[in-house]
């Protein structure tokens, strides 16, 4: 798709209902309890995290994703969106999710438009509730990796829309052992878990513009 058009379909997008859990459960293992807003745990910590479309070079529209640096830790290593723990300081989730992606891919905020609230996701072995947002940027940016990124991935819109990019793999998660998770494979890259759940998601709405 290119970015031209996806702008000029940008008020169709944000009144588009949410498929929510029926996208997630696409891409969640059949092991892993389901969540929505009605019974995510009070417990849970509140994250935000940006879904970024933008121009590539050749004009096409571009998802951002980041894989994270090796740590210590529940997702190290994983692809994720840009984004984290809301701090004291944000005003909002929003304000977390952009804050978030300025200082791990040095994007500036005022550049960036928020135009949708994703359906959220809850991760039950770091106990975070994801909130993302689909946002644009209207150049192709130059981007900038702090320590907790590794790599910077560019997604066509194109590949998220290849059925052929649908896949499964077998792994050890928090609540089963070597069981077969559904996940998108983009050339190298494994997406899996909340990440492909949220994309799954972005998927079923952009495909319908």
């Amino acid at each position: 798709m290119e970015f031209d058009y996806l702008c000029s379909n940008l008020d169709q997008l944000i009144k588009m209902p949410l498929p929510g859990i029926e996208a997630h459960k696409t891409l969640s293992p059949l092991q892993r309890p389901l969540f929505t807003k009605y019974n995510i745990p009070l417990s849970a910590k509140k994250a935000g995290v940006l879904v970024l479309l933008y121009p590539n070079q050749q004009q096409q529209t571009t998802i951002l994703l980041t894989k994270r640096a090796q740590y210590k830790g529940t997702h190290s290593n994983q692809i994720s969106f840009p984004g984290g723990k809301k701090n004291p300081e944000d005003r909002d989730l929003e304000t977390t999710a952009m804050r978030e992606t300025y200082e791990e891919v040095g994007l500036p905020q005022t550049d960036i438009i928020v135009h949708k609230q994703l359906s959220s996701i809850y991760i039950p072995p770091s106990n975070f509730e994801v909130n993302s947002y689909l946002a644009t940027v209207d150049y192709t940016p130059i981007f900038s990796k702090n320590y907790e990124v590794e790599e910077i991935i560019h997604l066509t819109l194109e590949e998220l829309l290849n059925p052929n990019n649908l896949t499964t793999f077998k792994t050890a998660t928090s609540y089963a052992n070597n069981i077969e998770v559904p996940c998108f494979m983009f050339n190298e890259h494994c997406v899996w878990g909340a990440t492909a759940m949220i994309l799954s998601e972005v998927k079923e709405v952009l495909k319908n513009l």
